[in-house]
């Protein structure tokens, strides 16, 4: 919710916001952003499949690849 003091913000342009949005998130740490205890069991989950088979898995270019060959 924004406040009076924020309200400001809302006039920036879209791509300013954006900008803006892009910047707060880069300033975060990762302590500033704690798991839950249902996102560390999926991510221990993942790990342990990708050790058990990491053949399975794509590269991130190779799903770069994907995306850009699907949606341009």
């Amino acid at each position: 919710m924004i406040n009076a003091e924020h309200s400001n913000l809302l006039k920036l342009s879209p791509s300013e916001r954006l900008l803006l949005a892009q910047d707060l998130w880069d300033s975060l740490n990762p302590e500033d952003l704690p798991l839950t205890d249902l996102q560390k069991a999926e991510l221990d989950r993942r790990k342990v499949s990708y050790q058990a088979n990491p053949d399975s898995c794509s590269s991130w270019e190779d799903v770069q690849r994907r995306i850009i060959e699907r949606h341009g």
